[in-house]
């Protein structure tokens, strides 16, 4: 990891160190033939996957949604492996109707094995990017960061969510509640939580802290169940061109399609049954409803819903996901700053076949996007490790192109100077 000061140059920068950024650096260097001086991952964290850890312990996470094949190293059973390899198969969880999944701590321990046979730590340089400018008279980028500026050839955003958690109105000014993402402690010791939320966030949490102390969990809708982030199929290329690409780029229309194919606010199986367990035993109580009014009282919370129904508590934690990225300010400042084009709710307008952020008329820029920011293009598993990996294949074969064409362009150079000599 490098924190320099002074300017760096990088043939890509990635801004973002977790899964997202992590997969793809590994694309650039095994795809691309770029040395690992030519890649640059800048995060403010001290390690990759940081957040992801951070996040994961928070809720209470035991295993992963998605199968043993989705991870962040590049070779599709190598998680298999490293768990036959360590005499750890247990932990590749059995799923009825879907392949197996991992633990989170098996996830994480091969996520580190990548990460330090792979030296991925020394290209992570630790910083935040305050904004991104066109360089003056060549291709690519000036990246002015918290630890110095970077010059760029090309440059991925791998951004996530942004942290920005989402708040209702009756919360933002509240004593007594936390956001499950935004410095909440687990650990600490409290007779009940109210948790609200209806996703697997919620669902994590509450089952988690049923082990300690009362918890009472209020959704909005019925809880439901759905196995993965998204129908199998939304994974295949073919599927999403076929089904999302027919629609114009940037369009409500791709919008509403990929949304609509998100099992938003579900729960897999495995936890709705955790869930009916713990109501059974009466340590985790649920409601739904919209809270109306909210109010403390000698260090006790009370909840009023819309229908009547009051409850107390002596915290609260939201799980109620993130802002969305396509209006986070650092997206915004440097769409404005290159003249970036924008469509329905400020989604970026990407080539389908790149990734590379376009401009008005069409013509791309070599800032490439994985993500949750690369909803329009890549589909309903774009925040998601597949979606990690479909981004992955276009972006490395996109930038891998385009240094064959400047080395191309350079050797036809070279042979004209010859020539003319």
């Amino acid at each position: 990891m490098t924190t320099s000061h002074s300017t760096q140059q990088y043939s890509c920068t990635i801004i973002g160190g977790g899964i997202h950024g992590t997969y793809l650096a590994q694309r650039l260097i095994e795809d691309a033939t770029l040395e690992r001086g030519d890649v640059c991952i800048v995060d403010p964290h001290e390690r990759l996957l940081s957040s992801f850890r951070k996040k994961s312990a928070a809720c209470g996470m035991d295993e992963l949604r998605s199968t043993f094949v989705h991870h962040i190293g590049t070779e599709p059973f190598g998680l298999e492996s490293f768990a036959e390899a360590n005499d750890r198969e247990d932990e590749l969880v059995p799923t009825v109707d879907y392949p197996p999944r991992p633990s989170l701590e098996l996830f994480l321990d091969y996520a580190d094995y990548v990460i330090d046979r792979k030296n991925l730590e020394s290209i992570h340089r630790q910083g935040l990017v305050e904004n991104i400018y066109e360089r003056s008279g060549e291709t690519g980028f000036r990246l002015e960061t918290t630890t110095g500026p970077i010059e760029t050839d090309h440059c991925v955003l791998a951004i996530g969510n942004g942290g920005r958690q989402r708040w209702p109105d009756w919360a933002v000014s509240m004593d007594g509640v936390d956001h499950v993402w935004d410095g909440f402690d687990p650990s600490e010791s409290v007779n009940r939580t109210l948790v609200v939320g209806g996703g697997i966030t919620a669902a994590q949490l509450a089952i988690e802290l049923s082990e300690t102390q009362s918890v009472g969990l209020l959704t909005r809708h019925p809880l439901t169940w759905e196995v993965s982030e998204a129908e199998p199929p939304w994974i295949n290329w073919s599927h999403v061109e076929a089904n999302l690409h027919s629609h114009p780029p940037g369009s409500s229309e791709r919008f509403d399609v990929a949304m609509d194919a998100r099992n938003t606010a579900t729960i897999p199986p495995y936890l709705y049954g955790e869930i009916e367990n713990r109501t059974e035993e009466g340590v985790l109580t649920l409601a739904q409803g919209t809270v109306e009014s909210a109010t403390v009282e000698d260090g006790t919370v009370q909840l009023t819903l819309d229908h009547g129904l009051g409850l107390l508590g002596d915290r609260v934690v939201l799980a109620t996901g993130f802002e969305p990225v396509f209006d986070h300010p650092f997206v915004e400042r440097i769409a404005d700053e290159l003249e970036l084009a924008r469509g329905y709710r400020r989604m970026p307008i990407l080539d389908d076949n790149s990734l590379a952020w376009q401009r008005e008329g069409g013509k791309a820029v070599p800032l490439y996007v994985t993500g949750a920011l690369a909803l329009g293009t890549v589909g309903p598993y774009a925040p998601n490790i597949p979606g990690a990996r479909r981004a992955g294949d276009r972006i490395s074969t996109a930038i891998t192109r385009s240094l064959r064409s400047r080395t191309d362009a350079a050797s036809e150079s070279v042979r004209a100077t010859e020539v003319s000599h």
